[in-house]
């Protein structure tokens, strides 16, 4: 069977969120998905029923604040912004895909 490409978002999905956050400032959950969406040419999707868990853990780790707000579209919303506490869980996620991203490229080329 062949995988979906939402598998490949497993333990990336902090990494996105906190990295979308922290360039584009509070967003509400719906707008970070379809940001991120968007900006991977919609090869990264974020089903609902990962992305809210994320936020909400995120939110109670103190990687985030959340505060009510309205949308775009007029409808009241959550919207999420990155905490410093999330910008040094940015830099360590950031490093650690890093080391992640580095050590499967070199698998990959003497494999």
């Amino acid at each position: 069977m062949a995988k979906h490409s939402n598998d490949r978002l497993q333990g990336t999905l902090d990494l996105l969120v906190l990295k979308t956050l922290n360039a584009r400032g509070p967003m509400h959950g719906h707008a970070i998905g379809t940001h991120i969406m968007r900006i991977t040419s919609n090869v990264l999707r974020l089903e609902e029923g990962s992305l809210y868990p994320a936020l909400h853990r995120m939110t109670h780790a103190g990687w985030l604040k959340a505060e009510w707000g309205q949308s775009d579209n007029g409808r009241r919303a959550r919207f999420y912004a990155i905490t410093a506490g999330g910008r040094k869980q940015l830099a360590e996620e950031e490093k650690n895909w890093a080391a992640l991203t580095g050590a499967v490229a070199h698998l990959l080329r003497h494999a």
